[in-house]
């Protein structure tokens, strides 16, 4: 659930001394020094912000730099009009924090920083392969992934609702603090349940919209079929009996949903669970924080847990932020040195707090945080959210297609619109035929 403000300033001016020497690889003087402008993501979760501020006022203290934080929302496109504009004018902030695809999109523009990843990957370990395919291009690292707004976005069930209709222990088969139990939750199972939930007066709410929790959706689903529009190599693959799977597969799903489905767009999930409405919906647990603020009889009832299975395995939706250094930057090693500080696992441990389990750490050696354990109601309820046991597989909805053909099909949402117009009677063929026009199209741009 997005705030309603749009943009806020603070400005952090320099108090103390030294660097610390793990950043003196980038830090090469006595001190930083200087101005720093500093462009992030307005976070949809009450109070989150706060630890991201606190964090650069410290850095800032101790390194004598004048710091500017702006948060940008993403409500109405204004981060990526920010991007864009500062891209094309080639002045802005020193760091921009940029969604999924939007590092690739401005490769050109973008700093190198593979010299910080390489300390921070032996620091943190190794990155998970979803944000290496969104942040690394041609030997470059684009951007530092952030736990900062980077989600999976998995289901989020009622517990007593599956129990009921669908007759679906989530928590036994998801039990806090123990390996999943999860072999018979695969995409049959979810349809059943989908459908007696439907029948129950509760249906599953899952949007078919051309926002990015449909598409994301939709992403993964196709990815459990093994149905690519487009492979590694750049060939476009649409007509696979596997894609066919995949669209016949959403084409009973979609009968189970919202009549009003295909409006929804990304805050309809959250608004249905939390209304008490719906029996699952597929989403980060922003719904269940608002629940728990505003709807607790809600809250209580609700269990985040892993995606399930297709016939190629099991993938959950994901999406990635990452923090990203612009060429025209007038203090790159200051960028480069705070970007380390906040990626200390101290540093992401706050705002993985502050968010309350919401954001997720790419590095594998930060996926062991407390809060995921602690965490409630109910006791144990967002265990299974951060992927503990890496029993899923980490889908970005079009890949593996070449990112900036994959880009284009993401864009225009064209996996859920296969499935939509399949369900609304055009035949299988002909959806086929449409999906493999926009493909070859996007080859062309």
């Amino acid at each position: 659930m997005r705030p309603s403000i749009t943009r806020r300033s603070l400005v952090v001016c320099a108090a103390t001394t030294s660097a610390v020497a793990i950043y003196s690889p980038y830090i090469r003087t006595a001190h930083a020094a200087g101005k720093l402008s500093v462009g992030l993501w307005q976070h949809w979760i009450p109070g989150a912000d706060n630890a991201s501020t606190e964090l650069v006022r410290e850095w800032a203290e101790r390194e004598k730099v004048d710091v500017q934080i702006d948060y940008i929302t993403s409500q109405g496109g204004k981060d990526r009009l920010t991007i864009a504009v500062e891209g094309r004018a080639k002045t802005g902030h020193d760091i921009l924090q940029m969604p999924t695809w939007w590092p690739i999109a401005n490769a050109e523009l973008l700093e190198p920083l593979n010299d910080l990843m390489d300390h921070l990957i032996g620091q943190n370990g190794p990155v998970n392969d979803a944000a290496r395919y969104l942040g690394h291009q041609g030997g470059k690292w684009l951007g530092i992934p952030t736990c900062v707004g980077s989600q999976i976005k998995g289901p989020c069930s009622r517990i007593d609702l599956m129990k009921r209709y669908a007759n679906i222990d989530v928590q036994a088969m998801y039990p806090p603090g123990r390996p999943p139990e999860a072999a018979a939750w695969n995409l049959e199972t979810f349809l059943a349940a989908a459908e007696a939930c439907h029948r129950g007066g509760y249906p599953f709410g899952i949007g078919i919209g051309e926002t990015p929790d449909s598409i994301d959706t939709a992403g993964a689903i196709f990815h459990s079929f093994g149905a690519d529009l487009v492979n590694a190599r750049g060939d476009i693959t649409v007509r696979t009996d596997s894609v066919r799977e995949a669209v016949e597969y959403y084409k009973k799903l979609i009968g189970f949903l919202p009549p009003d489905a295909a409006a929804w767009d990304d805050a309809s999930n959250n608004k249905w669970l939390i209304s008490g409405r719906g029996a699952l919906i597929l989403n980060p647990p922003s719904a269940w924080a608002v629940a728990k603020r505003d709807a607790a009889h809600i809250a209580e009832l609700c269990w985040s847990h892993g995606f399930p299975a297709g016939p190629r395995g099991r993938f959950a939706p994901y999406s990635p932020f990452f923090w990203t250094v612009w060429q025209f930057s007038r203090n790159k090693q200051a960028a480069k040195s705070l970007l380390a500080y906040l990626s200390q696992k101290s540093s992401v441990e706050k705002m993985v707090v502050a968010s309350g389990g919401f954001d997720l750490p790419a590095f594998n050696n930060i996926n062991d945080l407390d809060i995921w354990r602690d965490i409630g109601p109910p006791s144990g309820t967002l265990y299974h959210y951060p992927n503990p046991h890496h029993h899923q597989i980490l889908s970005v909805a079009a890949s593996p297609a070449p990112p900036k053909i994959a880009q284009q099909i993401y864009a225009g949402a064209v996996q859920v619109k296969m499935c939509l117009r399949h369900f609304q009677g055009e035949p299988m063929e002909q959806t086929l035929a449409w999906a493999e026009s926009e493909c070859e199209g996007f080859m062309r741009n």
